[in-house]
């Protein structure tokens, strides 16, 4: 069975992310081919889309957001992400159950002896007007029933879990700011959910397989279960594993991937790419050491923005007081300084900050 050492499974990230060269795609489209980028912080995908799309203007998200093609939601791991709207619908009642646990797990003592059912019910009810709403406006008018958990906990069980919430525009809008209004995702979409459908074999598990195998792969069962949040999906594996070839790191585990998905060559050239907060190419994993070295793996978590050289992650980045102010992680090479900082120009331009200085340094 083919070993693939970390510099193998950096390059074939990076092709999948669009990494490697910058795609002549859709917005939509990548968000799609990337199973949607992690989005708690507003702002961020923009940079993620610039370093992934040739020519990317921060309009084009907009307009995918406000002409619905494009959604934010709560999802993989109850994280609010960007995914398409297709793939909310998809996607989202196979991870209800996760959803829910992971709030109970988070607030279990706060839920204690809840229904979670009947709440979702009051929840649809109040939702049923098809108003938007902040979720201390959906609280307000549900607390008098259950007054014993704290007002954040009993909105989150709602927004994140119970009911399937789409976070409204201008939320997520380029340069803009704007508290979370949320409206039932079929009412925004004006489309149903799909239900999990009945039968063996997992077909959601199994497109979400195939799908996060096409943007990560070559992956492991517990990347697989990192990325979406999900138990691993053993059916669905079970039940795709005779379409996927198979091979090993060099720590001896299991690595899937599809047969036609591109492997490069370990020696392929990189560019510099600069990566947003909670970037996908580095949290979409549970082994992370092909994009990042484990002393450093707390800035993955952290919300720090990195950036890649030679394609691993090499330094931070920061824009404060009129400066992009770069932090590398080890000492550059004269030819990686020059990289870092023409990539830095082109970041600054796109950025639209007035930003008057790029400061290369190195992290205390």
């Amino acid at each position: 069975m083919t070993v693939l050492d970390s510099r193998a499974l950096n390059r074939a990230t990076l092709a999948r992310q669009h990494l490697l060269t910058r795609s002549d795609t859709s917005v939509s489209e990548a968000v799609a081919h990337l199973c949607g980028l992690q989005a708690q912080e507003p702002q961020e995908p923009f940079t993620g889309l610039w370093s992934r799309l040739a020519d990317f203007k921060p309009e084009r998200l907009d307009e995918a957001l406000t002409g619905r093609t494009v959604v934010r939601t709560h999802l993989m791991r109850r994280t609010v992400h960007l995914v398409t709207s297709d793939d909310a619908l998809a996607w989202r009642a196979r991870h209800d159950t996760m959803l829910r646990q992971r709030v109970l797990g988070t607030y279990r003592r706060e839920l204690a002896g809840i229904d979670l059912d009947e709440v979702a019910a009051a929840g649809r009810a109040v939702m049923a007007d098809q108003q938007p709403r902040t979720m201390r406006e959906l609280v307000r008018a549900l607390e008098d029933r259950w007054p014993g958990p704290p007002p954040r906990v009993l909105g989150e069980l709602l927004v994140a879990a119970l009911l399937p919430m789409a976070q409204l525009p201008p939320r997520g809008l380029w340069q803009q700011t704007g508290g979370v209004r949320n409206l039932p995702l079929a009412t925004w979409l004006a489309r149903d959910i799909d239900p999990v459908p009945a039968g063996d074999g997992d077909p959601v598990g199994q497109q979400l397989l195939r799908r996060y195998l096409a943007a990560y792969g070559p992956a492991a069962s517990a990347d697989l279960r990192a990325w979406c949040g999900l138990a691993g999906l053993p059916a669905a594996v079970k039940a795709a594993r005779e379409e996927l070839v198979v091979f090993r790191d060099e720590r001896g585990r299991e690595l899937l991937d599809l047969p036609d998905a591109p492997r490069p060559h370990p020696d392929t050239p990189v560019p510099v790419r600069f990566l947003p907060a909670f970037d996908n190419a580095v949290l979409g994993y549970h082994d992370r050491s092909r994009i990042i070295d484990a002393p450093h793996l707390g800035l993955s978590v952290a919300g720090h923005r990195t950036v890649l050289v030679d394609g691993r992650v090499t330094a931070t980045w920061t824009v404060r007081n009129h400066q992009l102010r770069i932090s590398s992680l080890r000492p550059l090479t004269a030819p990686e300084q020059e990289a870092v900082h023409a990539e830095a120009q082109g970041l600054a331009t796109f950025l639209d900050n007035d930003i008057e200085h790029i400061q290369l340094g190195t992290e205390n």
